[in-house]
């Protein structure tokens, strides 16, 4: 009886099909929550190669959720110790571990070393910068976030619209897990639901996952889904940049009070000064505005505020994300 023989007997699968999984290299950003159930159910599959990128170490406050990791691995680097868990469930696999947080430096030569993306990332910033890569690239997303007892996961990107398609705008809120809470249980059926549908577009199940939103409630215990094939990308989209790409040219804001700017040419200020600044009167039409916070929450909503009055481009840059 072989490793995979339960599921070679599925019409899906086959041994065509788990050899397209054995090609196949996943990108996963974020050993947390999401990839606890993710990252398990990929390797068991057969995936061929994994890449595991997260900068952080496991905390006992997350292990609740974060159950690939036991009070041992605490203060240890959380994409050493999932890395060696999925070796551990099959040695088939070739698992490398990245120690270091997704910016837009390192970003793209990993998502071009990539044949799918999941995005387990706790951060609304790092999920732009990787749609906008994959968009470009034409490489699935599989994109997803949970908050409370609510959560979803999407097909992105390659055949099917980014995520700014239909997540256009800032977001409502910059409450996170460590800020509003989360449950355990609902953190691991939507990262199995990633799981899934990372398995079902290698392995060609129709429909596509790509064009696909699923949603579920853990409070009322429902679900709901439905395509997104037909949205429209935004016309204006404000790019998430590393600090590293800026320069003297750019207009550099930091909004943030208090701290040494990301860049020695940016300036401190707040965000609701900055229609009022008397810079933006005479500004170049090809100057850049770059707008520099902790998150890109308060960027994107000034972004937002002052694109109708500046002539160039507008970017974004996440102190956590550069």
């Amino acid at each position: 009886m072989t490793r995979y023989a339960r599921q070679t007997l599925l019409p899906e699968v086959g041994l065509e099909g788990q050899t397209r999984l054995k090609k196949a290299t996943a990108l996963i950003i974020g050993a947390g929550g999401l990839a606890a159930p993710a990252l398990p159910l990929l390797a068991g599959a057969g995936i061929g190669r994994l890449i595991i990128v997260d900068g952080d170490t496991v905390a006992l406050s997350n292990l609740h959720r974060q159950t690939l990791f036991t009070e041992a691995d605490c203060d240890h680097p959380k994409a050493k110790v999932a890395a060696a868990r999925c070796r551990a469930i099959n040695s088939d696999s070739v698992v490398e571990a990245r120690v270091e947080a997704l910016t837009p430096a390192t970003a793209p030569a990993l998502v071009g070393d990539a044949d799918i993306v999941l995005d387990c990332a706790d951060s609304y910033a790092v999920s732009y910068l990787l749609s906008d890569l994959c968009l470009a690239e034409n490489t699935p997303l599989f994109s997803a976030s949970v908050l409370g007892l609510g959560g979803y996961a999407g097909g992105f990107c390659a055949t099917a619209p980014s995520l700014r398609a239909l997540f256009p705008d800032a977001p409502d809120s910059g409450a996170s897990c460590e800020t509003a809470g989360v449950l355990g249980p609902v953190v691991g059926i939507i990262g199995a639901m990633q799981a899934q549908m990372a398995l079902n577009h290698l392995l060609g199940v129709t429909p596509s996952p790509l064009g696909q939103m699923v949603q579920f409630d853990a409070g009322s215990l429902r679900s709901a889904s439905f395509r997104f094939d037909s949205a429209p990308e935004p016309e204006t989209a404000f790019r998430f940049v590393a600090a590293a790409d800026l320069s003297a040219q750019d207009h550099i804001i930091e909004l943030r009070e208090g701290v040494q700017p990301l860049h020695p040419a940016a300036r401190h200020m707040a965000a609701q000064d900055l229609l009022s600044a008397p810079t933006l009167q005479d500004i170049q039409p090809d100057t850049r505005l770059a707008l520099c916070c902790a998150t890109g929450l308060r960027a994107w909503r000034a972004a937002e505020a002052i694109a109708p009055h500046w002539p160039g481009e507008i970017v974004l840059v996440a102190a956590s994300a550069s």
